[in-house]
């Protein structure tokens, strides 16, 4: 698998820009070795930071878009059915369906940063028949920190970017956790905001 990741991440090398953008948009590889193999191509001077970032974040969006296209015509049975083409697996089709109802749509922002579901949430969206475009916004607005945060520190890694799981985990667990505590936050505040407006409705 080590070699395959090598001669696919060779092969998109030669396709600059765009080939971050394939890379994240057919999503075979994760996003972080994706992401932090652009950054080492920035630290070599193959292309820029600010190019690398912009592709990440345009191949990001648009294979979560696809999911959630997925979601929206094809529905729960289809997923299930195919999709372990795509390397999602039945559970986490049912944590990201789980972490959808329970806080509504604006995990979809958070979740972005959560294993496990990150990946995933974008199906859930599809099938409740979330707006595209919010769905679109919210999705690009995570997807820019992350795709900063690998680029950076692929540069900083350069030739070791293959080292990047361990080298960000002391900067992904912090992040979790604010993406948790957001999560918690925001339904506390989407749940306070029901009940004010059913006070209303009922006096």
């Amino acid at each position: 698998m080590a070699e395959f990741i090598r001669s696919a991440l060779t092969f998109l090398s030669d396709l600059g820009y765009f080939g971050i953008a394939i890379g994240l948009m057919i999503e075979v590889i994760p996003s972080e070795i994706v992401l932090s193999y652009g950054g080492y191509l920035v630290a070599q001077g193959e292309i820029e930071f600010v190019g690398a970032v912009i592709a990440g974040v345009i191949g990001g969006t648009l294979a979560q878009l696809f999911l959630y296209w997925m979601g929206y015509y094809g529905g729960r049975p289809f997923l299930e059915k195919y999709g372990k083409y795509l390397l999602i697996r039945k559970k986490e089709i049912d944590k990201a369906e789980e972490w959808f109802n329970r806080y509504g749509i604006g995990v979809i922002f958070t979740a972005r940063f959560i294993p496990v579901v990150r990946h995933a949430i974008s199906i859930p969206a599809g099938i409740a028949r979330m707006s595209a475009v919010k769905f679109t916004i919210y999705t690009t607005l995570a997807i820019i920190p992350w795709s900063i945060l690998f680029v950076y520190l692929g540069m900083q890694l350069g030739a070791r970017w293959e080292q990047i799981d361990e080298f960000a985990r002391p900067f992904i667990q912090p992040i979790i956790w604010i993406a948790i505590v957001g999560t918690m936050i925001y339904l506390l505040f989407t749940l306070r905001k029901r009940k004010k407006s059913s006070r209303f409705s009922s006096q």
